[in-house]
C-alpha cells in the first residue's frame, strides 16, 4: 500500500506541475463517481439525481455465480435519490435520500453544502479549481436490540457521521482533468474495533474522448493504523459518461455499496481481486428555475 501511495502522490504532483488551460467544466457533473467533482450548479439549476449499484458481478470469481445473480443486477446493494440546487454560481447545496448498504447503516438521509473557492483561468493565472465541502448523514433504521451491534444506537446522535473535504482540481486542455482530494471522515459511535476519525486521500479523473463521451475515474485511499482498526478496501472505481444537453448518464463499475463519504471511504470491504466488484448507473437532470 505504501508504493501505491507514493506513486499516487508523485504522478499527483508531476501533473500539477504542467501548465493548464481553462475550459468550462473539469467534469460533467457535481459528482465523479461515489465521491464529490470540483463543480459547482450555476445559480437557480436544480439537479435531479438517481443512482444505482447492483450486487457482485462476479463473486468469488466463480463463473457459475453470474446467471445465478445475472452479472448482479438482481441484488441491489443501494439506490440513492437527491435534488440539488445552485443558490448561487459558487455555492450550492443538496439533500439524498439512499437505501443504505447496510455495512453497517440503512435508511440513510444525507445532506452537504459546497463553495467554489477559485475557478481555474490563464488570464487571472489561477491554475487550480479550488471546492469546499462539507456533508453529513444520519440513519433512521430501527436501532437494533443487541447492545453489541453498532446499530444499537444508544444516543440519538450516534446516527450521524459527518465529512469535509477539499477538491483541488486541475485541467490540462479541453480533454484532461485530474482532481486530488484530500478528506476527513468523522463516525460518532463505532465498534470497539474502530475509530471515529479516518483520514483519506481521494483521486479522480476525467478523460473527454468527444464533446458528449467521457472516461471518468476515481481512488480513495485510506490512512489507518490496521492494530486499532479492522482492514478495509480502497474504494476503486471506474466508469463512462454521457452527457447531452441538461442530461447525464453514467455507467460504471465499482468495489463500494454506499454512496457518500461517510460510508463508501471506511465501509468498503469488497476485493476487485476477488470478483467482488458491482455495475452501477447515474441519472441526472439539470432544470433551470429561471426560464
Amino acid at each position: 500500500m505504501g508504493v501505491k501511495m507514493g506513486l499516487l502522490v508523485l504522478t499527483s504532483i508531476v501533473c500539477f506541475g504542467i501548465n493548464a488551460q481553462h475550459v468550462p467544466e473539469s467534469f460533467k457533473a457535481t459528482r465523479v463517481i461515489n465521491g464529490h467533482a470540483v463543480e459547482t450548479l450555476k445559480k437557480n439549476i436544480l439537479q435531479f439525481r438517481v443512482e444505482h449499484r447492483f450486487g457482485d458481478v462476479i463473486p468469488g470469481l466463480n463463473v457459475s455465480n453470474l446467471t445465478q445473480s445475472w452479472f448482479g443486477f438482481d441484488q441491489a446493494s443501494d439506490i440513492r435519490f437527491a435534488l440539488e440546487y445552485g443558490i448561487t454560481d459558487k455555492f450550492m447545496i443538496g439533500i439524498g435520500r439512499s437505501k443504505g448498504s447496510g455495512e453497517p447503516y440503512k435508511s440513510l438521509v444525507d445532506g452537504f453544502v459546497k463553495h467554489r473557492l477559485l475557478t481555474q483561468s490563464k488570464s487571472s493565472k489561477i491554475p487550480l479549481n479550488i471546492t469546499l465541502i462539507g456533508s453529513s448523514t444520519i440513519s433512521y433504521m430501527r436501532a437494533s436490540t443487541d447492545v453489541t451491534q453498532v446499530q444499537h444506537f444508544p444516543k440519538f446522535s450516534h446516527r450521524m457521521a459527518y465529512n469535509m473535504q477539499l477538491n483541488v482540481t486541475r485541467e490540462f486542455g479541453e480533454q484532461f482533468s485530474m482532481a486530488l482530494i484530500p478528506t476527513y471522515v468523522h463516525r460518532n459511535y463505532v465498534t470497539a474495533d474502530d475509530v471515529n476519525g479516518l483520514f483519506a486521500l481521494g483521486s479522480a479523473l476525467n478523460l473527454q474522448l468527444s464533446k458528449e463521451l467521457g472516461v471518468i475515474a476515481e481512488y480513495y485511499y485510506t490512512f489507518h493504523n490496521n492494530s486499532v482498526r479492522s482492514t478495509n478496501f480502497n474504494s476503486l472505481s471506474a466508469g463512462v459518461e454521457y452527457s447531452i444537453n441538461e442530461h447525464v448518464f453514467k455507467l460504471v463499475l465499482t468495489n463500494a455499496k454506499g454512496f457518500n463519504e461517510t460510508q463508501f471511504i471506511p465501509g468498503t470491504y469488497s476485493d476487485w481481486l476477488n470478483g467482488e466488484f458491482r455495475l452501477g448507473f447515474s441519472f441526472i437532470r439539470n432544470i433551470n428555475l429561471v426560464e
